[in-house]
């Protein structure tokens, strides 16, 4: 009977460490940010083995150059007493400044869309708002805002934009600041409305398949037609 013991022992042991490998492998390493609307995904933001803290400023200067982004709002503000935004600060990607957007968005209405680069449903959605944010011209704001997830990262954040082909104001939100003060659920992509002082319209964890339906929601919402919009 002991050398039948000795090989199911054997056996058992295989089977638990092959079992502990496998948990190992398929356990979630993403962070609170990772849940993705529409089919979204969590890969990871790598490109060709390349990291942030290799990537030297006039590197990170060229791929901004590269990607022609247009400049983030620059009002002068005061943030409103009710605004969501005041205080907020965070890295513009077209300068790689920071900009307080309680201030640079006061007194115009504001159309967030929150996004990243692991979101697949993002990659569809954001030259929508793109084209959007210049039909829309000087009648109200069009941000895009990366998710802390990757948010600091600018590196891959910018080659994405231009893999993409998108040139509208982004920004980073590295430490979630922006969603924690616009209430944004950890749903990617999403969009939220700010009416012109400050306060939020609405909140819309959804895809928008076309330019017509965002300028619809838009519309009703925060009262601003943008002509053009198809």
């Amino acid at each position: 009977m002991k050398i039948l013991k000795e090989p199911a022992a054997r056996a058992t042991l295989a089977f638990v460490i092959v079992a502990v490998a496998l948990i190992v492998a398929l356990w979630p390493r993403g962070g609170p940010d990772d849940t993705a609307g529409g089919g979204g995904t969590t890969a990871a933001t790598s490109t060709s083995g390349v990291t942030d803290q290799q990537v030297s400023e006039d590197e990170l200067s060229k791929e901004r150059a590269a990607a022609a982004l247009q400049p983030c709002p620059d009002g002068t503000g005061p943030a409103g007493p009710h605004s969501v935004l005041a205080g907020v600060t965070v890295p513009c990607m077209a300068t790689g400044a920071p900009v307080d957007l309680g201030v640079t968005t006061a007194g115009k209405p504001l159309v967030i869309n929150m996004w990243a680069v692991w979101c697949l449903p993002c990659r569809r959605e954001l030259p929508i708002f793109d084209q959007f944010s210049k039909d829309a011209g000087e009648s109200l704001n069009v941000l895009a805002v990366h998710a802390s997830q990757g948010g600091d990262k600018p590196y891959f954040v910018l080659k994405f934009l231009q893999e993409v082909g998108v040139h509208l104001p982004v920004v980073t939100d590295p430490n979630g600041a922006v969603a924690k003060a616009i209430g944004a659920p950890r749903v990617f992509p999403s969009t939220v409305l700010i009416r012109s002082d400050g306060t939020v319209a609405d909140v819309l964890p959804r895809v928008f398949d076309s330019e017509a339906q965002l300028a619809e929601v838009v519309r009703e919402k925060l009262g601003v037609d943008v002509g053009g919009a198809q």
